[in-house]
């Protein structure tokens, strides 16, 4: 779903492309691209494969999920280059211009697709940044909330929520190792997670931070105090004040 600012506001030299969590679902970000757009900027958000909240749409193979999903990101760019030309033809010149910038970004497995979609060779003639919401890198001495016997009784719903090849049992690992080993250098990424996160939890961010920052990618964060890992809605009004202090929007 691509969101168009209004044509009677000035027009944003930026873009930005959005994807949620795990078993959640791109109405979940609704506001995000709602703001954005009452600040002149077009964004796009999409469902991820195998998520039946979304587009019910199944995975052939953890195999293809785990190395084709950051092509979204691609995809969702070409439909919002497609209607911004279309309603504002005008500006078209936008994309050749030093200062225009792309933003990936996204929400929990969301936010981490889409720091590895920054190194995507379509984005590499832009400038171009990540917004991370609620992801971070557990304390592996503790006990994290993935491994509680509550959380664990949840699992029996959640596995019914998306394809059988992006199970819990399958995804969750993967995560682990994605962020744990991430590759991703000489990006700039900003982090946005609530103090009250429980699935990141304490410390989670910054230790997701120093991960980052080891190979050169320019890291900032904003923890408020209230974000919840399961409303990611309510972060809308922190990405446009990131962006606005970026001179995005």
């Amino acid at each position: 779903m691509v969101f168009l600012p209004a044509a009677d506001k000035p027009i944003a030299k930026s873009i930005a492309l959005f994807t949620h969590g795990y078993t959640s679902h791109k109405g979940s970000l609704l506001t995000w691209p709602t703001r954005l757009a009452e600040e002149g900027m077009t964004s796009v958000i999409f469902d991820l494969p195998g998520h039946y909240l979304g587009t019910f749409s199944e995975v052939d193979s953890f195999e293809s999920f785990k190395n084709d999903s950051t092509r979204l990101f691609e995809s969702a760019w070409d439909f919002a280059k497609e209607k911004f030309c279309e309603h504002f033809p005008l500006y078209e010149n936008y994309f050749g211009e030093n200062d225009f910038e792309v933003v990936l970004g996204g929400h929990s497995l969301g936010a981490l697709l889409a720091i590895k979609a920054l190194e995507l060779e379509t984005f590499k003639q832009f400038k171009r940044s990540a917004i991370c919401v609620g992801l971070g890198m557990p304390e592996e001495s503790k006990t994290h909330l993935f491994q509680t016997p509550f959380y664990k009784s949840t699992l029996v719903i959640r596995e019914q929520l998306v394809s059988p090849e992006i199970s819990p049992e399958k995804i969750f690992p993967w995560i682990k190792e994605e962020k744990k080993n991430c590759s991703v250098s000489n990006q700039k990424i900003h982090m946005i997670c609530g103090k009250d996160d429980l699935v990141v939890g304490e410390g989670g961010v910054q230790r997701l931070v120093e991960v980052l920052e080891a190979h050169g990618n320019h890291v900032s964060v904003d923890e408020p105090t209230k974000l919840p890992h399961h409303t990611p809605e309510a972060a809308a009004g922190h990405i446009k004040k990131y962006l606005k202090s970026q001179g995005l929007i």
